[in-house]
């Protein structure tokens, strides 16, 4: 408490991108406690289809962290070649340097092969301080499943890849698509973060937040996040469904028990 608490003085104004050609302005807020453990409820019900799996919000064989020294936190899911993360490092999203310990860690996300080389690069920068996951996609389930490409747009990074079949960029390249390991997040928070961090989650993975979002409202491990950063893409890309009711009761969960959730525009280009 004491620690999370100390956060307020410790941490100041940032700012974060908003649009395009516009930044956001934000600030580092006090992260609330963890407010006691959330059911699990059937989010799988919402399910309409395509679903490579379903919602594990919590698992007792997962380990919490036994860090004992607190740290900034990123989680980049859609990490493209880095951009988000360099932008972290250039207190985009808060001043590093305040940084819980003065510390950090990053946890970069990314399905798309085309990025495995730049991420590496990126990866070999800061050895045990970031780690990659490449050819993975950020869902709220563990599996193997399709992942389509973007290989039309060149001039704004390719960010159309999806899972989903219904983006229009992933018809328009011709449904090409590669196999790609599916990593929870819910788990990843419940083993990789504590308590005293600060947690930051920046989401941009075209569609699939409209399933995680449900899902991460009923895992305990939520209560880590102080801010989560998602850019909300159109609700057809949802692979089970999800209605804009449902993901705005999510949003609302997710506050209550702490998260900020700033608007947010990922600058992908």
């Amino acid at each position: 408490m004491a620690v999370r608490s100390a956060l307020r003085s410790m941490l100041v104004a940032a700012s974060v991108f908003q649009a395009v050609d516009a930044l956001k302005a934000s600030k580092f807020l006090e992260p609330n406690p963890a407010n006691g453990t959330l059911a699990f409820s059937n989010v799988a019900a919402q399910a309409k289809g395509t679903s490579p799996c379903t919602c594990e919000a919590n698992n007792q064989q997962w380990v919490s962290a036994k860090r004992e020294v607190p740290k900034c936190i990123f989680i980049d899911l859609g990490a493209a070649d880095g951009n988000s993360f360099n932008a972290f490092l250039s207190n985009k999203y808060g001043p590093v340097a305040n940084c819980p310990s003065g510390k950090w860690e990053a946890f970069l996300v990314e399905a798309n092969p085309r990025f495995n080389s730049p991420l590496e690069q990126v990866s070999a920068r800061f050895p045990g301080d970031v780690h990659l996951m490449s050819t993975t996609a950020a869902y709220d389930c563990e599996g193997k499943t399709s992942f389509y490409l973007d290989t039309t747009n060149t001039q704004h990074n390719f960010w159309g890849s999806s899972l989903s079949t219904e983006h229009p960029d992933v018809q328009k390249s011709g449904m090409e698509h590669v196999d790609v390991t599916l990593m929870n997040l819910n788990r990843l928070l419940k083993e990789n973060t504590i308590p005293g961090d600060w947690v930051m989650v920046k989401m941009d993975i075209e569609g699939a937040e409209w399933d995680i979002l449900p899902c991460l409202a009923e895992a305990d491990s939520a209560s880590l996040i102080d801010r989560l950063y998602v850019e909300v893409h159109p609700q057809k890309l949802s692979m089970r469904g999800t209605t804009d009711a449902a993901l705005k009761e999510a949003e609302d969960k997710l506050k209550q028990r702490g998260v900020d959730i700033p608007p947010y525009f990922s600058d992908t280009f």
